[in-house]
C-alpha cells in the first residue's frame, strides 16, 4: 500500500534528521520552576528535538474533521513494537486520559495544552526485551495543526521545566536523575512524543542505538496514519 511505503519514507527521513541533529550537538536549558514539582531526582530528558508536521497529515489539520475520540485499543493495539530480529519493545503499562493535566507537569506546559483545548492524553510504557531500555510515548490530542506545531516548537525550549509524566510499572521505569532522550512529532492536530532510556540511568554508549529505538516506539503512530485514510478514503 501506498501510505505503507510513505509511513517508511517519513520514518527513514526522521532518522535522518535525528543523526544529523545529534552530530551538530544539543541544547540544555536551565530547569524551569516548576520543575520542581517532582523533585530533584525526577525523571526529565537531557536532549528533546521537535518536528513540524509532514503534508501526509494535513487531512487531520482540524479535530472538526476528524472528532471520533482516541481508543487506548487503536492507539496501542500491538503488544510488541520490532526494534530489530532480536530486539522487541513490550507493551508493559498503558492509559488515557480525558484531562491532559493528569498526564503532563509543568505550570507552562498545562498552559499550552489547555490553550489548544487538549481532549486526550494516551500514554504507553515500554521494557526492551533484553530488559536494557525503557520508552514511553504520550499521543496528544489538540484542537488543530497550528497549535499542535507551536506545542513542538515551544517544547524545544520548554521540556525541562514541563514534560509526560512518566507511568510506571514493576517490568520498567524511568530512573530518577537518569539520562533519557525525547522527541516530539507534529501529526496534524496530534502530538506524538518520544521518550527513550536505559534501565540503569546510564548515558548511552555506540553500542545503544537509540535512533532505532526511537522508529520502533513510533509504531504507535499507526493510528494516526489509519485516521488520514479513513478521512481521504483511500491509501494514497
Amino acid at each position: 500500500m501506498v501510505i505503507i511505503a510513505t509511513v517508511v519514507a517519513v520514518l527513514a527521513g526522521g532518522t535522518g534528521l535525528v543523526v544529523a541533529i545529534t552530530n551538530l550537538g544539543t541544547y540544555a536549558p536551565e530547569r524551569q520552576p516548576s520543575a520542581a514539582v517532582l523533585g530533584p531526582d525526577a525523571a526529565v530528558p537531557q536532549v528533546f528535538h521537535g518536528w513540524g508536521s509532514p503534508k501526509l497529515f494535513d487531512p487531520l489539520a482540524e479535530r472538526t474533521k476528524d472528532a471520533k475520540a482516541l481508543t487506548e485499543k487503536e492507539v496501542f493495539s500491538q503488544s510488541e513494537l520490532a526494534v530489530s530480529k532480536k530486539l522487541k519493545l513490550k507493551l508493559v503499562a498503558k492509559q488515557l486520559d480525558a484531562d491532559c493535566s493528569a498526564a503532563l507537569w509543568g505550570g507552562t506546559l498545562l498552559e499550552r495544552v489547555s490553550d489548544a483545548a487538549c481532549t486526550q492524553a494516551a500514554r504507553g510504557l515500554y521494557a526492551s526485551s533484553d530488559g536494557r531500555y525503557v520508552g514511553q510515548y504520550t499521543l496528544l490530542n489538540l484542537k488543530d495543526g497550528k497549535s499542535a506545531a507551536e506545542l513542538v516548537e515551544s517544547l524545544k525550549t520548554l521540556y525541562r521545566g514541563g514534560w509526560a509524566r512518566p507511568l510506571t510499572s514493576t517490568k520498567a521505569s524511568f530512573p530518577g536523575g537518569g539520562y533519557s532522550e525525547a522527541g516530539g512529532y507534529a501529526l496534524g492536530h496530534y502530538v506524538g512524543l518520544v521518550w527513550i532510556g536505559k534501565l540503569d540511568g546510564a548515558e548511552p554508549t555506540t553500542k545503544d542505538d537509540f535512533v532505532s529505538l526511537t522508529l520502533a516506539l513510533r509504531g504507535a503512530e499507526k493510528a494516526v496514519y489509519r485516521r488520514v485514510v479513513a478521512i481521504t478514503g483511500s491509501a494514497g
